[in-house]
């Protein structure tokens, strides 16, 4: 059986996804494009805004990676929500 997840939990794995996409389009622009300064402060400002949405993602729905990439809770709780790619 399927954990239903709140509606808050898919816009804000929507708005993960959209802001990891730019980040993925400006890296590939940047590979040609390396001394475009407003490009880099764009990638920067993104990056820093996914890490942000992850980190209040992880606080309210559990962590999005396993393997070290996101802290555990007490009791563990590494199976207790779907992960992203199951929703």
């Amino acid at each position: 059986m399927t954990k239903q997840m709140p509606p808050e939990y898919y816009q804000c794995l929507e708005e993960i996804q959209a802001i990891d996409f730019v980040i993925v389009e400006l890296n590939l622009y940047l590979n040609t494009h390396p001394n475009d300064l407003e490009a880099i402060k764009q990638f920067n400002e993104c990056s820093k805004k996914s890490m942000q949405l992850k980190v209040e993602f992880e606080k309210k729905f559990g962590p999005l990676m396993n393997f070290g990439r996101s802290y555990a809770n007490y009791p563990w709780d590494l199976d207790d929500t779907p992960w992203p790619w199951q929703v």
